[in-house]
């Protein structure tokens, strides 16, 4: 429960921030980028900090984040101009330069090394360990993730 309070003050002190410190003035000449990613991610934090405390701005940038589900949406996307970046998996560009596209998309950056998950009890369990999960249920978070029995 502390650790949902810190994160929930984090969180508000960040959008407090952001009202506080952004830039309105209308005479800057920022460069628009826009940003499409395949999912809203505790993991992409660092992003979400730098782009309310006005980090962008103060190098030129004026980035709009959108969020578009679908890797292949995504890659969509960046191929048809509507963003410039794309935040998703490499397995989509993959897919579009194994098609023998002139036009393909280039993996220029990793943010995360692994796929990011939670494991989460309705219950509070004292000196948590994997042995804890035999016999429960787990269910994926995502769309296509399957239930695992233990």
């Amino acid at each position: 429960m502390k650790k949902l309070l810190i994160l929930i003050i984090l969180v508000g002190l960040v959008i407090c921030g952001y009202f506080i410190f952004r830039n309105d003035t209308e005479d800057t000449k920022l460069t628009k980028v826009t940003v499409g990613e395949v999912t809203h991610s505790i993991f992409y934090a660092p992003q979400y900090v730098a782009d309310a405390l006005g980090y962008y701005e103060d190098e030129g940038l004026d980035v709009e984040l959108m969020l578009i589900s679908g890797a292949d949406k995504v890659t969509s996307a960046v191929l048809s101009g509507d963003v410039e970046i794309g935040f998703c998996g490499s397995e989509a560009t993959i897919y579009v330069y194994n098609q023998g596209q002139k036009d393909y998309l280039v993996n220029f950056a990793g943010l995360t090394k692994k796929d990011g998950s939670f494991l989460v009890s309705r219950e509070k369990i004292d000196d948590f360990t994997l042995e804890d999960l035999k016999g429960k249920h787990i269910i994926g978070g995502r769309e296509g993730e399957r239930l695992l029995n233990l």
